[in-house]
Protein backbone atom coordinates (compact mmCIF):
# COMPACT_ATOMS: atom_id res chain seq x y z
CA UNK A 1 0.00 0.00 0.00
CA UNK A 2 1.38 3.54 -0.86
CA UNK A 3 -0.27 6.87 0.30
CA UNK A 4 0.52 9.99 -2.16
CA UNK A 5 0.30 13.60 -1.24
CA UNK A 6 0.62 16.41 -3.12
CA UNK A 7 0.31 20.27 -2.29
CA UNK A 8 0.12 22.84 -4.31
CA UNK A 9 0.94 26.54 -3.54
CA UNK A 10 -1.41 29.41 -5.68
CA UNK A 11 -1.93 32.38 -7.00
CA UNK A 12 -5.52 33.10 -7.59
CA UNK A 13 -6.33 34.99 -10.65
CA UNK A 14 -8.79 38.34 -10.41
CA UNK A 15 -10.32 37.37 -6.71
CA UNK A 16 -10.89 40.81 -4.96
CA UNK A 17 -12.92 38.78 -2.20
CA UNK A 18 -12.54 35.86 -0.11
CA UNK A 19 -15.95 34.42 -1.68
CA UNK A 20 -14.07 34.75 -5.25
CA UNK A 21 -11.82 33.02 -3.73
CA UNK A 22 -13.13 29.96 -2.05
CA UNK A 23 -15.38 29.51 -5.64
CA UNK A 24 -12.14 28.95 -7.60
CA UNK A 25 -10.64 26.54 -4.57
CA UNK A 26 -13.77 24.86 -3.93
CA UNK A 27 -14.30 24.18 -8.11
CA UNK A 28 -10.88 22.60 -7.78
CA UNK A 29 -11.21 20.32 -4.67
CA UNK A 30 -14.48 19.40 -6.17
CA UNK A 31 -13.06 18.11 -9.59
CA UNK A 32 -9.92 16.92 -8.21
CA UNK A 33 -12.37 14.35 -5.81
CA UNK A 34 -14.99 13.58 -8.49
CA UNK A 35 -12.47 12.76 -11.12
CA UNK A 36 -9.95 10.74 -9.30
CA UNK A 37 -11.51 9.68 -5.68
CA UNK A 38 -9.08 11.66 -3.84
CA UNK A 39 -9.56 13.69 -0.62
CA UNK A 40 -8.34 17.24 -0.82
CA UNK A 41 -8.48 20.36 1.15
CA UNK A 42 -7.27 23.71 1.89
CA UNK A 43 -4.87 23.59 3.64
CA UNK A 44 -3.25 27.06 4.21
CA UNK A 45 -3.71 30.75 2.94
CA UNK A 46 -7.71 30.51 3.56
CA UNK A 47 -8.09 34.70 5.15
CA UNK A 48 -5.77 35.86 2.04
CA UNK A 49 -7.49 36.54 -1.27
CA UNK A 50 -5.27 35.55 -3.61
CA UNK A 51 -3.33 32.95 -2.42
CA UNK A 52 -4.51 28.89 -1.79
CA UNK A 53 -2.87 26.28 -0.96
CA UNK A 54 -4.63 22.72 -1.55
CA UNK A 55 -3.47 19.33 -1.07
CA UNK A 56 -4.82 15.96 -1.99
CA UNK A 57 -4.22 12.28 -0.60
CA UNK A 58 -4.52 9.21 -2.49
CA UNK A 59 -4.29 5.69 -1.11
CA UNK A 60 -3.19 2.88 -3.74
CA UNK A 61 -2.23 -0.63 -3.97
CA UNK A 62 1.49 0.30 -5.54
CA UNK A 63 3.97 3.08 -6.01
CA UNK A 64 3.08 3.40 -9.67
CA UNK A 65 -0.61 3.67 -9.45
CA UNK A 66 -0.20 6.21 -6.76
CA UNK A 67 2.02 8.38 -8.61
CA UNK A 68 -0.13 8.04 -12.07
CA UNK A 69 -3.17 9.74 -9.98
CA UNK A 70 -1.09 12.20 -8.23
CA UNK A 71 0.27 13.35 -11.67
CA UNK A 72 -3.40 13.46 -13.02
CA UNK A 73 -4.30 15.78 -10.42
CA UNK A 74 -1.08 18.05 -10.82
CA UNK A 75 -2.17 18.22 -14.60
CA UNK A 76 -5.65 19.28 -13.89
CA UNK A 77 -4.74 22.09 -11.45
CA UNK A 78 -2.08 23.29 -13.80
CA UNK A 79 -4.68 23.14 -16.32
CA UNK A 80 -6.66 25.72 -14.12
CA UNK A 81 -7.34 29.34 -15.96
CA UNK A 82 -7.99 31.08 -12.80
CA UNK A 83 -4.90 30.09 -11.06
CA UNK A 84 -1.20 29.57 -11.15
CA UNK A 85 1.17 27.10 -9.63
CA UNK A 86 3.93 28.86 -7.22
CA UNK A 87 5.21 25.56 -5.93
CA UNK A 88 4.28 22.02 -5.88
CA UNK A 89 5.81 19.69 -2.79
CA UNK A 90 4.68 15.32 -3.03
CA UNK A 91 5.44 12.93 -1.03
CA UNK A 92 5.12 9.23 -1.36
CA UNK A 93 4.61 7.36 1.67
Amino acid sequence: MTIGVITWELEIFGAQSLKEKRSVVKSLKDRLHDRFNVSAAETKHQDVWQRAEISCAVVAGTRKVAESVLQSCDDLVNAEARARIIQTYRQLL
